[in-house]
């Protein structure tokens, strides 16, 4: 007999959990890649991921501002019964709901209801992805995960010719897949079955334990694990990068899970873990709520990032048009004075205004606007962690934000920008930042005050205005069009096949 409070509880308190502690050896994966990284930009990128992960397991805060959508695998033992009238999806439910609305620790509500029409918030993250399995046994088996969009959103799904390379098709994908998914981190794929269990295969490989440095050193025992190892060189030899800077490290391991498969197919699903990866397992028996111990903070490594060392400061409140064409694509900033917020429902409410000609409720001229969603602040924080979302969302907004009446400057978020932003950047001169996804707790320690400006019923897609002191940036796309996202891959994978960095 397993109680339903049981479940809630497990439930809530592995989310609080996950959302400050990245699993161990995520990070000794993240810290062997920084060790053995020789691109600057990619090194100070880890630097950060690292940093942010041991100040989220000590502050007890997010990872990430995207605190994820909730999916959970469940193995119901055929002998176990619950003490309780809700369903499992809704005591999973309940558990979330505690979670994301837990006032030392809010987590950022973003699932949204009737999602091909008015798009409204749940304003607790419910409902959860839940899958459910009978399996012999009386234990209730929860593996759970709070999956970002970024990570999400980069998917990927074909059904392949029998005679087709996996190999081949996977390095077709990654290179379009672009960094909003935020690497380094895991790829999970699944091979066989049918469309949908390839793309649940994938989900679930997400889950096991990074091992590619023990495969490596026993050798690989069967095709499954041959494959493994030949996408985690070819991938990384790609020089991706983290964040899509260009470097040695674009994952940390790939996961494969395999099934039987119909002789005319051979559907193949990917699925990326991002720098914030998030999940957990636990098992319940009735006899209480599961327990989860906090690692010991001394098996986070010291990392010295020196984030303003060689930087140029910038004040936002005096910057012109003139000052930024000095600035060169790859260049460290560190941003100082006030900026704005925004991202893709305030820049449709901003579209429709300007459509109808109607006055803009904030005035964007010579501003900056950076692409973010933060989680609620607590205590004496001006916000919650406020890390930088998806840019290439925005690109269709690109020429109206650069254009009269809005008149932005710049934009700051993470990943690329495609060939049309990068057009209309270079035409207008304005410039395009990014800061390092997953370090969202570190970039929110450089927003000393917050204030909503524009639609406020739009909770964490509103307009705010932050006052933001060394905030870090890169420059990604300067005034002239030179893109890090295309010269720093280009560059490394010219590198890494002349010098031979990766070898299997």
């Amino acid at each position: 007999m397993i109680r339903q409070q049981d479940v809630i509880d497990s439930v809530a308190d592995a989310l609080q959990f996950i959302s400050y502690y990245h699993p161990l050896d995520f990070v000794q994966a993240v810290k062997a890649a920084y060790d053995r990284e020789v691109s600057p930009a990619a090194k100070d990128a880890l630097a950060q991921i690292l940093v942010n992960s041991r100040m989220s397991a000590e502050g007890h805060r997010p990872i990430c501002q995207d605190t994820g959508l909730v999916v959970a695998f469940v193995k119901v033992g055929m002998d176990v019964r619950f003490d309780g009238d809700l369903s499992l999806q809704a005591m999973i439910d309940a558990g979330v709901r505690r979670a994301y609305t837990d006032a030392d620790n809010p987590l950022r509500a973003s699932v949204l209801a009737d999602p091909a029409g008015a798009r409204r918030n749940t304003r607790d993250n419910t409902p959860a992805v839940v899958y459910v399995e009978l399996v012999p046994g009386a234990t209730l088996d929860v593996r759970i995960a709070a999956k970002g969009g970024g990570s999400e959103n980069k998917a990927r799904f074909a059904v392949l010719n029998p005679s087709d390379s996996i190999v081949d098709w996977v390095l077709r994908q990654l290179p379009d897949m672009g960094a909003g998914w935020c690497p380094p981190g895991i790829l999970g794929i699944g091979v066989g079955g049918s469309p949908e269990k390839a793309l649940l295969l994938a989900k679930e490989a997400l889950f096991e334990p990074i091992d590619i440095h023990e495969l490596r050193a026993r050798g690989p025992a069967n095709r499954i694990e041959e494959l493994r190892l030949e996408l985690m060189d070819k991938v990384n030899a790609l020089g991706i990068g983290a964040q899509g800077l260009g470097g040695l490290t674009t994952v940390l391991d790939v996961k494969i899970r395999d099934y039987p498969t119909h002789a005319a197919s051979l559907p193949v699903g990917l699925i990326p873990n991002c720098a914030a990866t998030r999940h957990i397992h636990f098992t319940l028996d009735g006899s209480g709520p599961a327990r989860f111990a906090p690692p010991p903070l001394s098996a986070w490594p010291e990392v010295a990032w020196d984030g303003p060392a060689g930087a140029r400061r910038v004040d936002l409140d005096r910057l012109t048009r003139a000052d930024i064409a000095s600035w060169r694509a790859g260049e460290r900033l560190l941003l100082n004075g006030r900026l704005l917020t925004g991202r893709d429902a305030a820049h449709k409410r901003i579209a429709d205004l300007v459509a109808r000609g109607e006055p803009l409720p904030v005035d964007f001229h010579g501003r900056f606007i950076y692409y973010v969603g933060p989680v609620d602040a607590v205590r004496d924080e001006a916000v919650g962690p406020a890390g930088p979302t998806t840019a290439s969302r925005m690109d269709k907004f690109t020429d109206l934000m650069l254009d009269e009446p809005v008149g932005l400057l710049g934009m700051i978020g993470k990943s690329e920008r495609g060939p049309q932003t990068i057009a209309s950047l270079e035409a207008h001169g304005g410039v395009y930042c990014i800061a390092v996804g997953g370090a969202a707790y570190l970039v929110s320690k450089a927003i000393k005050a917050a204030r909503v400006l524009a639609f406020p019923e739009l909770g964490m897609e509103a307009v705010y205005e932050f006052v933001v002191q060394d905030m870090p940036v890169t420059v990604a796309v300067d005034s002239r069009g030179e893109s890090v996202h295309d010269s720093g891959p280009r560059e490394w994978r010219v590198r890494i096949a002349q010098t031979g960095l990766i070898k299997p």
